[in-house]
């Protein structure tokens, strides 16, 4: 059972303590190193607070209705099931900036240039702003009360996907907070719709929205992460580059999260894991997955090279 967690200033230090692991709160953009303030309108339960907070128009208002929900379901306040009859949007709330474009319409800048850092800096923004909703997506999605019992998930899957969407939260207030540093803002540049556009044809399907998500799009992020982080370190930005070890670290995570899970759901339904996960690459990515591959940190998170390895364009 979960240790209740107050918030008031009388906290006992074994709650400030729970809090602090919850959020790592030296890693947060000055203004959000705290606990969340209380929501005007607090949800009725988990999946109610993910539809908020994917509703959420006002990036500072989802990323705060974000940290809250977390903190309530840590604390124990929140239930997994909501109404019924409450589905997630279609596409989640976003302000208007910036302006998305084809990705072939994107500028392509060198970081060796303090333009083509904010450049970097706000396209990993934009895909972990993107990544916060498809997080709440998943919870939204398929915390159904009127699931059979056979196929509800353990609340320990919820624990996972609520903590990468706080995670998430954390990742974009940094990228953002950082371009305001360097003199721009998040919706000062184009950017394009493609990850929320390649995960929503998997919106029925659990097991294929962890295949293309996590195992997918979020590994790619282990590949690339650590040579964007040594090109950002030759350019000496000590600031940005801890941003992105920050990242790196805690993507190892949620890729872990994506493969727990998968392997639980193909074990649950009889499949083999690994040629599962190549059947739904097939029906729902397009195009073949682009090495060069960390194959140890995908090892780390569980993700083995029999996974994606025959998917890869070398293999082709």
């Amino acid at each position: 059972m979960r240790q209740r967690i107050t918030s008031d200033n009388e906290s006992s230090f074994s709650a400030s303590a729970a809090a602090e692991q919850l959020f790592k709160f030296h890693e947060w953009s000055e203004p959000l190193r705290c606990l969340p303030v209380g929501l005007a309108e607090p949800p009725g339960s988990l999946k109610e607070g993910a539809i908020a907070a994917l509703q959420a128009e006002n990036l500072d208002q989802k990323v705060e209705i974000t940290r809250q929900v977390a903190f309530q379901w840590w604390n124990g306040v929140l239930g997994v099931g909501g109404a019924v009859g409450a589905r997630p949007p279609d596409r989640p709330g976003r302000p208007l900036e910036p302006r998305l474009v084809a990705p072939r319409n994107l500028k392509k800048r060198s970081i060796r240039s303090q333009r083509g850092r904010i450049a970097l800096l706000h396209a990993i923004a934009h895909i972990e702003l993107n990544a916060i909703d498809l997080a709440w997506d998943i919870v939204a999605r398929f915390a159904d009360p009127r699931a059979k019992s056979d196929h509800r998930m353990p609340r320990s899957f919820f624990d996972g996907w609520v903590r990468v969407a706080l995670e998430e939260a954390k990742h974009f207030s940094l990228l953002r907070q950082r371009l305001i540093e360097l003199g721009s803002h998040y919706g000062a540049l184009d950017a394009h719709d493609g990850l929320w556009e390649a995960a929503q044809a998997t919106g029925h399907d659990l097991t294929a929205r962890l295949a293309i998500v996590p195992l997918i799009l979020e590994a790619r992020g282990l590949d690339i992460t650590p040579s964007l982080l040594r090109q950002i370190e030759a350019v000496e930005d000590p600031e940005s580059a801890a941003i992105f070890k920050i990242i790196y670290r805690d993507e190892l995570g949620h890729v872990a999260v994506g493969a727990k899970w998968f392997r639980y759901l193909c074990l649950r339904q009889g499949l083999e894991p690994a040629a599962s996960f190549q059947i739904l690459v097939h029906k729902y990515f397009r195009g073949p997955l682009k090495p060069p591959f960390n194959d140890f940190a995908r090892c780390r998170a569980g993700l083995t090279p029999g996974f994606y390895r025959a998917l890869s364009s070398a293999s082709q």
